[in-house]
């Protein structure tokens, strides 16, 4: 999938990744691509700018954790970004509608 096309939805997908639990960098990843049929694929050097972005604006929460032996970043989110990712997710809906009108075929 090309990038621009995730171009204002990648904080919602993000957000989405963490909601069911606290997730490090990788494992964010791996939930994108395995949810995504492997469409998704997120490049560190996307990844992990949005992930401080998204903690700064206090939607994520992070904190050192220990995993198969080695320390990793585990985000969570926080009530704001519980609020947020609603928010994103009616915002992706309208807009879905609204396109699938517009590209439906046979209407005029």
């Amino acid at each position: 999938m090309r990038s621009e096309a995730l171009r204002g939805h990648l904080d919602a997908l993000i957000l989405a990744s963490v909601e069911d639990g606290p997730r490090h960098g990788y494992a964010i990843t791996e939930f994108l691509s395995e949810r995504s049929g492997g469409t998704l694929d997120i490049a560190t050097g996307t990844l992990y700018p949005a992930l401080h972005r998204l903690e700064k604006a206090g939607w994520l929460a992070s904190d050192w954790s220990t995993v198969s032996g080695r320390k990793r970043r585990t985000y969570e989110l926080t009530r704001s970004g519980r609020t947020a990712l609603a928010d994103q997710r009616a915002d992706w809906n309208r807009l879905a509608d609204v396109v699938q009108a517009v590209l439906r075929p046979g209407i005029a």
